[in-house]
């Protein structure tokens, strides 16, 4: 990417009296020009704009950024996907590390981070395991001003208090400069749901079963986080070493109340519960250690990155299921106990040159960067598990002790220039070669885990044309390829069992047993993106991006009915299979910008605004709606904020929108998923320039949200249709906050 231009220093007036003081200043880089002058597409969101809402998490703050999208009821988004595309078509990058499974964005506070930088391309530096693209979170450096801010309040919904506080410290002592952020919070949710089930004979409508359940449960969640930044200056030169430690910890609990109703059952299909419970406990801890040293060689910047990490996880539960009969006399038939304990370790090193040639110093921008790198990375998940039913393991021949590991090896190197005025260029290419091993389960003597290798060439190339070097519109093109790699879980073939349908039977279409499946091979997609920009006099930004993604050996989920070494009837099993062939397009367009920059006597109300279509199908599945998993048609936002003159108080808000749409899961089975729209606003009081005090609201306008998904199983009777609709009510989220500058 197209290194940072410095902040050209105001030069002293030669005219300037004697005696009289002339300052010389400079500033950061701004949003804006870091976004125009990088030669690789790219949205910088700062620290001003993070601060902008004060939001609680960090999944607060990217699902209004263009082309997020969070899946989840209103509300309660989880991990960010770009484009629409579902879990791990998005790189998410931590200071240019990928995050370790499992964790939480939601554990990080917006106080940490420095800046979001959204890639819709990937670049030879970044990585290409994003066909979507990439959204890496800066942490916050240190800089040699003192800082210690303090954030002190309490969110609320649904009747339940969740207080927190964030510290973040900044100062310099010497040659060392140092960042330390913290935090410690405290979730309570109360949520309740239902899960409505009906299975008819598609040709004559007759109901054949239908069945009702219902949930109320009630969730804790504790967490503390530490993570710093500590960077020593060698030399006035601008070599340094870095140390960056973090810790994050957190526990939840849970308590769950059900009830089903089974109103009408055929004899084949088990007589199920009437009532039940289900207590959880959940630890996870991560730990990440990085160490980044700075150092020029000749005319050669060196860096090298070293990363270890661990993380760890522990979970228990403990479900009990009670029937009642005409007396209403209670019988607990079924208990079931699952403990699982996770272990992964992670380390990479990566080490990178970059040499600038050539340029002319009338002309900032004009050298050319030429950047090599390697990369190693290894990572193992060590996976035990104990489930039971009523005391007796319900897998024994697949053993308790699992694991996966992969090894990647990566090499790269890229091109900047700027070959005159108008245009400038990138060229990039990246090989990375990974060695993955699963595990069948129940290995005998001597025999070795399941293996795949695969290496993966992904050139780059990106450009900008200017048609007037001395307007502020330019166009963008880039021309990638890119890759998905299955995640190590879904490596391990342990089978899970629906627990509605014993093994000691079979079981339906609807409810299948899962397998992971450790031959998954990595999916591979070529990409081009043109996009338009206009910057705005005095800042802000008017963009239009189209793209398109051809994906081989795409990866989805397929239910078969399989035979079986755990049962001796035939099961219906869903794995991760490759599967063949899809595209996916669509159209961003977003804007920032100042209302009085469009109409001269307007008041200066910032406004945010960004629109979003996606449209893509899967070969192997037939139409209509064979589009990707979990892929919105569109996602919106609109926002705010003004600043009113003479008066403390700023307000802001912004309005989330994202349409339902239909997926075919399968040429039988398709998922239809509710509409979104999220209202939030706050307010902002500042006392002083040390103290303020914020309100905010999210989801001011709670709604309903339901999925309903429909089942077609052909069998030697007929065919039957099974529909389920399952959903709940979301809830407004209050925060009130208190913010200091110590």
């Amino acid at each position: 990417m197209a290194p940072a231009a410095p902040a050209s220093p105001a030069a002293a007036k030669p005219d300037a009296p004697a005696g009289q003081t002339v300052q010389i200043t400079g500033g950061r880089q701004s949003d804006s020009d870091a976004r125009r002058q990088s030669t690789a597409a790219k949205i910088v969101i700062g620290r001003e704009e993070i601060d902008k809402f004060g939001d609680a998490t960090v999944g607060e703050v990217l699902r209004r950024l263009p082309g997020v999208t969070t899946p989840g009821a209103p509300g309660r988004g989880g991990s960010p996907r770009l484009r629409g595309l579902g879990s791990g078509f998005t790189q998410i990058l931590l200071d240019g590390q990928r995050i370790a499974p499992g964790f939480s964005l939601d554990s990080l506070t917006p106080e940490q981070i420095e800046r979001i930088e959204i890639l819709r391309a990937p670049t030879a530096e970044t990585g290409a395991r994003a066909i979507a693209g990439t959204i890496n979170i800066i942490m916050r450096e240190g800089f040699r001003r003192r800082l210690n801010d303090l954030r002190v309040g309490t969110g609320f919904e649904n009747g339940q208090f969740s207080p927190g506080l964030n510290w973040t410290h900044n100062d310099s002592a010497g040659d060392l400069t140092y960042n330390i952020s913290g935090a410690a919070f405290r979730g309570h949710r109360k949520n309740s749901g239902r899960t409505l089930t009906n299975v008819s004979d598609a040709t004559s409508g007759a109901l054949l079963e239908d069945r009702s359940s219902r949930f109320d449960s009630e969730d804790k969640r504790y967490g503390t986080n530490l993570s710093g930044r500590l960077q020593w200056r060698l030399n006035q030169s601008g070599d340094s070493i870095s140390l960056m430690p973090s810790v994050f910890h957190t526990e939840g609990h849970g308590d769950n109340q059900f009830s089903l109703v089974q109103r009408l059952r055929r004899p084949t299909t088990p007589a199920l519960y009437n009532d039940g419970n289900s207590v959880s406990d959940a630890r996870f801890t991560v730990g990440r250690l990085g160490l980044m040293w700075r150092q020029r060689v000749g005319d050669v910047r060196m860096e090298m990155n070293g990363n270890a990490g661990l993380w760890r996880a522990q979970n228990d539960s403990l479900r009990s299921e009670f029937t009642r009969d005409a007396a209403q006399a209670v019988t607990r038939t079924n208990v079931y106990a699952d403990n699982s304990r996770s272990r992964e370790q992670s380390g990479s090193l990566n080490v990178k040159g970059t040499l600038v040639v050539g340029g002319d110093a009338k002309t900032p921008g004009s050298e050319q960067s030429l950047v090599g790198g390697a990369e190693i990375e290894a990572v193992k998940r060590t996976e035990t598990r104990t489930a039971l039913i009523n005391g007796a393991p319900t897998l024994a021949d697949f053993g308790d002790n699992l694991q996966a590991s992969s090894l990647r090896l990566a090499a790269y190197g890229q091109d900047e220039w700027t070959i005159n005025p108008n245009w400038s260029a990138y060229a990039g290419l990246r090989w990375e070669g990974i060695t993955t091993r699963g595990d069948a389960g129940g290995l005998a003597a001597g025999e070795k885990r399941p293996s795949n290798r695969s290496s993966v060439w992904t050139p780059l190339a990106h450009a900008v044309w200017k048609p007037d070097p001395k307007s502020r519109n330019q166009v963008r093109f880039s021309l990638t390829r890119s890759y998905r790699s299955p995640p190590l879980n879904s490596l391990i073939a342990r089978p899970s069992i629906n627990r509605d349908y014993p093994v000691s039977g079979s079981n339906r279409e609807i409810s299948p047993d899962s397998v992971g499946n450790p031959q998954l091979k990595p999916e591979l997609a070529s990409g081009i993106d043109v996009a338009f920009e206009r910057y705005l006099e005095g800042g802000g930004v008017l963009s239009a991006n189209l793209f398109r993604r051809n994906i081989t050996d795409l990866i989805r989920g397929q239910t078969t009915l399989q035979t079986v070494s755990y049962s001796t009837s035939q099961r219906w099993v869903r794995r991760q299979e490759n599967i063949g062939d899809a595209v996916t397009q669509g159209v961003e367009l977003d804007a920032k910008f100042r209302l009085n920059q469009l109409f001269k006597d307007a008041p200066a109300v910032e406004l945010r605004t960004n629109l979003s279509f996606f449209n893509s199908q899967v070969g192997a599945v037939p139409g209509p709606d064979n589009r990707l998993d979990q892929q919105a048609k569109a996602t919106a936002n609109f926002g705010g904020d003004y600043r009113f003159r003479g008066t403390p108080l700023t307000l802001g808000g912004n309005v989330n929108w994202v349409p339902g749409y239909t997926t075919r899961v399968e040429s039988d089975q398709t998922v239809t998923v509710d509409r979104k729209q999220v209202w939030d606003l706050y307010a902002l009081w500042t006392f002083n320039p040390s103290t303020a005090l914020r309100l905010l609201s999210s989801n001011l306008a709670p709604q309903g949200f339901d999925t309903v998904s429909v089942d077609n199983t052909v069998l030697a009777t007929g065919t039957e249709r099974t529909t389920v609709r399952s959903g709940g009510p979301s809830y407004t989220n209050w925060q009130l906050r208190l913010e200091l500058k110590l």
